[in-house]
Parts: C-alpha cells; sequence; structure tokens
C-alpha cells in the first residue's frame, strides 16, 4: 500500500483507533463548613488561591441514579470560560515561578535537547527525502538530495508557516511520478487538517486547497487524491462538536475543493470513519471502515482498472481487524487477527472474500504481528515478542528466509519502501539508546548502520531491565525499569512510573531525552505494559477494555506497589504520570488509591466516562470504554469515572493536570471539570493545579519550545513534592 506519511494521528485516542468505589449521591452537593475551613487554610499555607468556580444546578438522570454536573457550563467555549482559563493559569504559574530550581531544569533541558535529529529517508521519485531538526527548531524540516552522498537540500520548512511554530505539517505524500507532494497543515494542535499541493521541482504552492480533513491521508490516484472529510462544523464550538457523517472524496489537481467528487458515504451510520487509500500499482481503492477507535474494522475495495466498478465489501463486519499490506496481482495481502489474536497474514480474493478461500502466508505464532510491508519482493514483518521487537523477511509466498539483526532489545519502526527496491531504512531505539537509522540491503540481508544520533548524555551510565509482577488477579505484568547503574533500592529513589493501558497500543523501548535529566538525577523511571494494550495481542487488549477496564488500573496500581515493595522508592517519592487514556489511567488511579503515590501528572485525560461520547470523536471510544447509554456499562463507567469518584475531605496527590485549549481529540473539558471538582473537594495539604497550554492541541505538531517548557513545569512540580532539589543531588 501507499505510505502516507501521516504525522498527527500519533497522539492517543485514535479514531481509527475489583475494588469498585461507590458514591454517595450527596458528596456531589458540596463541602462541610469543616472541610473548607481546613481547605482555605492550606491555600494559604501553599499561598494558593483557587479561582471560585461557577457552579449550576445540573443534575442528570442515569436509570435512576440522579448524577450531579455543577461544571457543565467548563464544556462550552466562551469568554467566561476563558477567563477562568486565565485565572487557573496564574494560580498555576505562579506556583511554579515560586519553584527556585525550575530554571535550572529548563537550562539544562535546553542544553540536551539541543542535538541534531533526523528522521529515516525514504524514496520518492528517484530521490531520497528526510526530515531533520537542528536541535531546537520548534518544527522538524524536511530535505531532499538527489542520491544518498549528495548535499541535502531544505525542500519543506514548516517553521514558516507561522512565527510560533504552532502550524505544524501532519501529512504528506507523493504522487507516483515525484511532480507533485500533497501536504496536511493543522494549527495550533488540533486535528482538522487543510491540504495543499506543491509541485516539487519548483516548490511551488498551488491554489488547491482542501479543508475540514480529519483522520485521514491523501492517496493519489492518477492526476489527484483520495482524501476523508467531515461536513464543515457550525462555528462556534467548531473543537467540540461531535464529528459524524466522515466522507471519502477524490480532488483533481487544478480544481476547487467544490468541484471534488463524493466517492462514498454511508448516510444509515453516522458514526462510521471511512480510510480511503490506493494500492501501490493504483489498481485497487482500498476503504478501511471503522466504529470505533479499537481496531475492528470493515473492508471495501473498488477496482480502479474497471470504470464500470463500483465500490464492493470484502468484510462488511466488525468483529476484526483486517489491513491490507498490498497487492499482488488481483489478489490482496492482509494482516489479520481474525482467529488470529497475534494476527497472521493471508492472501484472499476481493472477489471471494470468504475465509475458507483464505491463503495463510505468514502464520500466527506466540509472537504478535506489530507490521508487514512488501519491499524488494520481500514480506518484512516486524514482531514484538514480550515488548520488544524482531524482525523476519520472508518471500512472497511466506517462506521465511532470514532475520533482521538488531543491536539489542529495543524497537523498530520503517521498512517502507517499493516492491523493486533493493534497499529500505529502518530506525532503532531503546530507553537509553538514542534513535538510530540503518540501511537494510535486501537481496543481501545486510545491516549497516547509516546514521548515529549522538546526544550529550552519559547514556553507558544507565541501565533498564524488565520484571513480570503479578497484579490484583494473578496476571503477569511486564513492566522495563531504567536507572543509574549501581542504584541502592532503599526505597527513596525518586521513581516516575507512566503507562497507557488501553486502545491495543503497545508501549515498548524508546529514547527520551527528557527522560534523561529524570535519570541523571538519579531517578527511576519505570513503564508496565498494562492490559488494554497490544504487546500479547487481541486477548491482551480485550482483558482491559468495556467490563474488564479495572483490570488496567489494577494493573497500575501492582506497578506502584511492586516499586515500593522492591524498595525503589516509597509513596512519598512517587509520580504517576499519563497522557489520553493514561490521563484517565492516572485518574482512576489517584481517586482509586490516593494513598500510592506523593504526585499525579494527569495529561489531555478522559476524565468525564459519563459525557466523553459527546464530544468530537468521542463516540469512536465507545468499544473501548463502554457507554453511559446503557444501563449496565453506565454502572461500571461510574464506578471508575474519575470526576465522579473525587470523595469529599481526601488528602490526593499533588496534583497538575495538563491539557490544552485546542484539543479537539479530548476536549479540555474533562481536564476543567476534574480540577474544579478536585480544588473544591480535596482535603487540604497538597496543591491541586491545572496547566492549560493556549495554541496547542493533544500533544501532536507542538512546539519544541512549548514541550521544553512543559517538562520543565512537570519535572519541577514534581520534585517539589517530593521534597526534592535535583541540584542538590549528586550527579
Amino acid at each position: 500500500m501507499k505510505k502516507t506519511t501521516v504525522l498527527l494521528l500519533a497522539g492517543g485516542l485514535t479514531a481509527v483507533s475489583a475494588c469498585k468505589s461507590t458514591q454517595n449521591d450527596t458528596t456531589a452537593t458540596g463541602m462541610t463548613t469543616e472541610t473548607t475551613t481546613a481547605t482555605v487554610e492550606a491555600k494559604e499555607e501553599l499561598n494558593l488561591d483557587y479561582p471560585d468556580t461557577k457552579k449550576v444546578d445540573q443534575v442528570d438522570n442515569y436509570f435512576g441514579t440522579q448524577v450531579a454536573d455543577p461544571y457543565r457550563w467548563l464544556e462550552t467555549h466562551t469568554e467566561e470560560v476563558e477567563e477562568w482559563i486565565e485565572e487557573e493559569n496564574e494560580v498555576t504559574q505562579n506556583y511554579l515561578n515560586s519553584i527556585d530550581f525550575r530554571d535550572n531544569i529548563k537550562k539544562r533541558l535546553t542544553e540536551i535537547w539541543n542535538y541534531p535529529k533526523y528522521g529515516a529517508p525514504f524514496k520518492e521519485g528517484g530521490k531520497y527525502y528526510f526530515f531533520k531538526n537542528d536541535g531546537l527548531q520548534n518544527q522538524s524540516v524536511l530535505y531532499v538530495q538527489e542520491s544518498l552522498e549528495a548535499e541535502p537540500k531544505v525542500f519543506f520548512d514548516p517553521n514558516k508557516l507561522s512565527e510560533d511554530g504552532t502550524v505544524a505539517l501532519t501529512a504528506l505524500e507523493f504522487s507516483e511520478d515525484g511532480k507533485y507532494l500533497a501536504y496536511g497543515t493543522a494549527s495550533g494542535g488540533s486535528d482538522w487538517n487543510t491540504y495543499h499541493v506543491m509541485e516539487t521541482a519548483t516548490g511551488k504552492k498551488l491554489d488547491d486547497q482542501v479543508e475540514w480533513v480529519k483522520f485521514s491521508g491523501p492517496s493519489w490516484y492518477k492526476n489527484g487524491f483520495f482524501y476523508s472529510r467531515y461536513d464543515a462544523p457550525t462555528e462556534g464550538n467548531k473543537l467540540a462538536n461531535k464529528n459524524e457523517y466522515h466522507k471519502v472524496y477524490y480532488h483533481k489537481i487544478g480544481t476547487q475543493q467544490g468541484q471534488d467528487k463524493l466517492v462514498y458515504e454511508d448516510k444509515a451510520h453516522a458514526q462510521r470513519n471511512f480510510y480511503g487509500q490506493t494500492t501501490d500499482d493504483e489498481r485497487f481503492l482500498i476503504l478501511n471502515a471503522s466504529e470505533g477507535a479499537s481496531g475492528a474494522n470493515a473492508l471495501y475495495y473498488k477496482d480502479l482498472k474497471d470504470p464500470k466498478a463500483t465500490i464492493k465489501p470484502i468484510i462488511d463486519n466488525f468483529e476484526s481487524e483486517y489491513n491490507v499490506v498490498d497487492n499482488f496481482g488481483d489478489k490482496l495481502l492482509v494482516m489479520t487477527n481474525k482467529n488470529a489474536p497475534r494476527y497472521r497474514l493471508v492472501l484472499l480474493d476481493p472477489k471471494k472474500p470468504q475465509e475458507q478461500n483464505w491463503k495463510v502466508v505468514v502464520p500466527e505464532s506466540d509472537k504478535v504481528i506489530q507490521s508487514a510491508s512488501s519491499v524488494g519482493n520481500r514480506i518484512i514483518v516486524t514482531y514484538m515478542k514480550d515488548a520488544t521487537s524482531q524482525v523476519v523477511v520472508y518471500d512472497q509466498a511466506g517462506k521465511q528466509l532470514n532475520e533482521v539483526q538488531l543491536p539489542t532489545l529495543g524497537t523498530v519502526s520503517g521498512f517502507n519502501g517499493d516492491k523493486d527496491d533493493n534497499e529500505v531504512f529502518f530506525t532503532f531505539t531503546s530507553f537509553t539508546y538514542p534513535p538510530t537509522i540503518y540501511r537494510y540491503d535486501i537481496p543481501n540481508n545486510k545491516v549497516t548502520q547509516f546514521r548515529k544520533t549522538e546526544v550529550n548524555v552519559n547514556t553507558d551510565a544507565f541501565e533498564t531491565k524488565q520484571v513480570f509482577y503479578t497484579s490484583k488477579d494473578g496476571t503477569k505484568v511486564p513492566m522495563f525499569i531504567v536507572h543509574k547503574k549501581g542504584l541502592k533500592l532503599d526505597g527513596t529513589n525518586p521513581t516516575y512510573l507512566y503507562a497507557y493501558g488501553g486502545f491495543n497500543i503497545s508501549m515498548t523501548p524508546s529514547f527520551s531525552i527528557a527522560n534523561m535529566l529524570w535519570l541523571e538525577n538519579g531517578g527511576v523511571y519505570a513503564m508496565p505494559n498494562l492490559r488494554g494494550g497490544g504487546e500479547y495481542g487481541e486477548d491482551w487488549h480485550k482483558a482491559g477494555m468495556t467490563p474488564n477496564k479495572q483490570n488496567v488500573f489494577d494493573d497500575f496500581v501492582a506497578a506502584a506497589e511492586y516499586l515500593i515493595d522492591q524498595k525503589y522508592t516509597s509513596s512519598e517519592k512517587l509520580a504517576v504520570a499519563g497522557g489520553s487514556n493514561g490521563g484517565l489511567l492516572v485518574g482512576a488511579f489517584m481517586t482509586q488509591r490516593p494513598d500510592l503515590a506523593k504526585v499525579a501528572i494527569p495529561a489531555v485525560g478522559v476524565m468525564d466516562m459519563l459525557r466523553f461520547h459527546k464530544f468530537t470523536i468521542g463516540w469512536a471510544w465507545v468499544p473501548e470504554y463502554g457507554s453511559s447509554d446503557n444501563e449496565a456499562q453506565f454502572k461500571n463507567l461510574y464506578a471508575f469515572s474519575p470526576l465522579h469518584n473525587i470523595k469529599e475531605g481526601v488528602t490526593y496527590p499533588a496534583t497538575l493536570v495538563k491539557t490544552a485549549d485546542h484539543d479537539d481529540r479530548v476536549v479540555p473539558a474533562h481536564s476543567f471539570k476534574f480540577i474544579s471538582e478536585l480544588q473544591q473537594k480535596a482535603a487540604p495539604g497538597n496543591p491541586y493545579l491545572i496547566r492549560v497550554d493556549v495554541r496547542a492541541g493533544h500533544g501532536a505538531g507542538k512546539p519544541t519550545s512549548l514541550v521544553i517548557q512543559e517538562y520543565a513545569d512537570t519535572y519541577a512540580f514534581i520534585y517539589k513534592n517530593m521534597g526534592v532539589n535535583p541540584y542538590q543531588q549528586a550527579q
């Protein structure tokens, strides 16, 4: 399949992708006099004066259960909400500004961040392209070179799209002859994309402009491209309105968007998304149809060779996952978990797609197939074994030829190219192994280092281990732990516990320069592979979704208890963090076990589990979470919904909620309502703050300058509340 580079969708909760607490109804009505007095005293002690957030008389009836929602007004985008954001940000910034070592953290982060970062080369129109960031550029720049030995030249610099770096390049796809580039841009971190077209020879931007694109990528066919979009949203709340009736269009170069041809729509199913891609030879248009973000999809096709052909179903249900890797003539090579939870590759005839007609090319094994590519007349399969990568090469009939040798345990990405390519590039990384690019000589099965990343940190000073701990129900869960060599297990080490746990997303080893600051100051970084992820296939995923979601929180709690029991840290030196679905994870953790960690950092989290499906693409998460419109699922959601399980008078971990005003994936109202409830109800002693980025979204495309500042604020907050000054510690 054509490999559209889509950069925006890596933000989590994609669209394509038990000790239950009980809540007394009276807890939503406010605080007692005694709690109010104590809270005011604590605010004065901490020099915090939270905004007096307005309450409204809103109560919803869920199957006989009355649920108060006093902060419903924060769901709207109004001037009053903007004023509230300013007030909250002022309180937060005053607190952060008072931390005397924060500037030292930012200075060190800026220093170690300033190194060249490269993307793997890819070939288009006989030329090589790659992304590079000199070090502190807000956005990475796309370069072109005639050969691997030729001098690279700037081809496209996204930093010129805006003065503050908040307009990002989100997708790009070259036409088959390399003459044109279709690319997407997004402003302020929003998921809304605008597509443009450039002549590659001259760099001239054409008049073509395609708007209101979401969860798509341009896919070329002849002198135009297919793409998916929604109707233009109503004005006033375009960052929160529900996204429905996704449609596939074809845009012909040199025409206005109003002339684009509607290729496919489904008027009977408002909440289906359609992602269209053409095969490399432009023989087929393949449509992936999804009803949720948990992976299962239907599959449709059109034979573009036949001018009379219509779009027909291959798989017309949403029971399993199907991804077309390539076509071999009139047959399709498909990666699927149908009757294979760890995935397999099959060859099928779209005209006779029944399973009994499939030919198994690469069978299911004890490892999980993460991805597959058809390049150099080979099938290159990336497997995952205990959350680390292995790469195996097969011929087109499925005969195993060899393994690609990797430097150590870690994660690979890449291996994208054309069928007739003799070379392909991939990137390898691990927790202490900066991203390194390798060239793979396909016919000779030879791996050579192409470009090594040099960082201003002694990565050899750290070690990584993988442990397997026992969760509440006896399940063994893997966890990576990274720290300085020779670490003393005396229970005093500041520890950063980070996880995700959902949507079939696998957490694998990767390098983070920001983590290096934590590690070089004696900190421990821990990342468990919770149920709900894809580390062990669809069975592992299903064990942490819908009615089983509590398993995810139990796994996270057990990870924290393991780190404490094994003397890596203590509850007074433990910080828990996660973003998006991981923000929900942290919210549930801190409301279920407030005693277990000192600091909580929930970022862009889904905190209102009763109303998440009413905003933007939230309806797509119903297969993962369930819906409050269903009585049994409501009871399950209500039991762990972070917003609804904050108890009056409880001392919660010091909390820094992070969100952004342009987040239209997980709308910021989740975080707004959660922090309002927390500030109102929590017992004194710890700060409960919210940090709202302006002109930013769910995370993707954020300028480097904002990312560094966010890490500096986050680390400063954590250290402050652990009672640690990192610049008084031994380096």
